[in-house]
């Protein structure tokens, strides 16, 4: 043990070079990996040594690993303190982490509280015991409408196409009310502002609607922790289970919501395997001691030659400046949105692996 010995904490910026490798190095020998959307790390050292750090993605810590020889110290409950000091000074004071379940122990002891396990393969925990119900309490004192079928749709919109508002089309009718989530991280081409703009103004026309902000319980797949999980499809795995048992446990009862609608993927396979997700982790009445919540998959809506838009389809077109076939696939109220974005960016080269449907 080395509690008497003195340490030094210090915050970088995760894209500096020479320190970034000896990070790397560092969660490798503790049998970590790093995540690339990491923006700051908060490191500690003994006598130059490293020997403690947390990584910090938004509102995320991450990449929180400490020697082996300072386990069972107070070094663990000092770093995550470091870290929680910088992300308030970056103004996020609600944070997250994911971590193996074996971990729970510790990092309630730093102020964490669990919010979702899954299995024996991690564990999702916020950093207030009440965040959770606070939101849901929220949603069902502002936005509970007193019918018997409701409807939820959970969406990036990135941007909002005709496929998007057909699928808000057709659930609208389906359902006595209908919720929509836009998923809220600025990982997008478009920021979240937009896309929820968007959302709001192409589906003003349907009287029995609420478009919500996504809220930080919408987990973005580009935010999800995987440091710890080696194998990427098991990473997508548990992205899909822990984001939708928060919103059977906890979203769909604020709002009594008992269907989900999505549209069908026949280009992505990651949000195909999503998809299929779905009906296990939301319809299973074994997986989860909740009420369940019916999964309909609505067919995309095609354009005139009979292929499905997307929203990958049209950031494509619009790097192209194929402005009347964008025009084509995307409501009139869109079409603002995409002329700014192509006036801002017409001299730069966009990013077309921006996630996002």
């Amino acid at each position: 043990m080395y509690t008497d010995q003195p340490l030094e904490f210090e915050t970088i910026e995760a894209s500096n070079g020479d320190h970034r490798e000896e990070i790397i190095f560092f969660l490798k020998s503790n049998g970590l990996d790093i995540d690339e959307d990491i923006e700051l790390f908060v490191i500690a050292r003994c006598h130059r040594q490293l020997v403690a750090c947390a990584g910090l993605a938004g509102n995320t810590l991450k990449c929180i690993a400490v020697a082996k020889a300072w386990r069972g110290t107070a070094l663990c409950l000092k770093i995550v303190h470091e870290a929680e000091i910088q992300a308030a000074q970056n103004g996020e004071h609600h944070l997250f982490l994911l971590t193996c379940p074996e971990n729970v122990k510790t990092f309630q002891g730093c102020g964490f509280y669990p919010l979702v396990t899954l299995n024996n393969r991690a564990t999702l925990m916020e950093n207030t015991p009440v965040g959770i119900q606070r939101y849901c309490r929220q949603l069902r004192s502002q936005h509970l409408v007193p019918v018997e079928n409701v409807g939820g749709i959970v969406m990036n919109a990135n941007p909002f196409t005709l496929g998007h508002q057909g699928l808000i089309e057709q659930a609208a009718k389906a359902c006595d009310w209908l919720h929509v989530f836009v998923v809220e991280e600025d990982l997008s081409a478009f920021s979240f502002r937009e896309r929820f703009a968007m959302v709001r103004e192409g589906s003003r026309h349907l009287p029995n609607i609420t478009v919500h902000p996504g809220s930080k319980y919408i987990i973005s797949r580009g935010t999800f922790p995987g440091y710890f999980l080696k194998d990427k499809q098991i990473v997508n795995e548990v992205y899909a289970a822990i984001d939708l048992i928060i919103f059977r446990r906890y979203i769909a009862p604020a709002l009594n919501i008992t269907q989900r609608f999505v549209g069908t993927e026949p280009f992505c396979k990651v949000t195909a395997q999503y998809n299929c997700a779905m009906h296990r982790w939301l319809e299973d009445e074994t997986a989860i001691p909740t009420a369940s919540i019916k999964v309909n998959e609505i067919k995309r809506i095609t354009d005139d030659n009979n292929f499905p838009i997307s929203a990958s389809a049209v950031r494509k077109l619009l790097s192209t400046e194929h402005i009347e076939t964008v025009n084509s696939m995307v409501p009139a109220s869109t079409m603002p949105y995409l002329l700014k974005w192509l006036s801002a960016n017409q001299s730069k080269q966009p990013d077309l692996d921006l996630a996002g449907a």
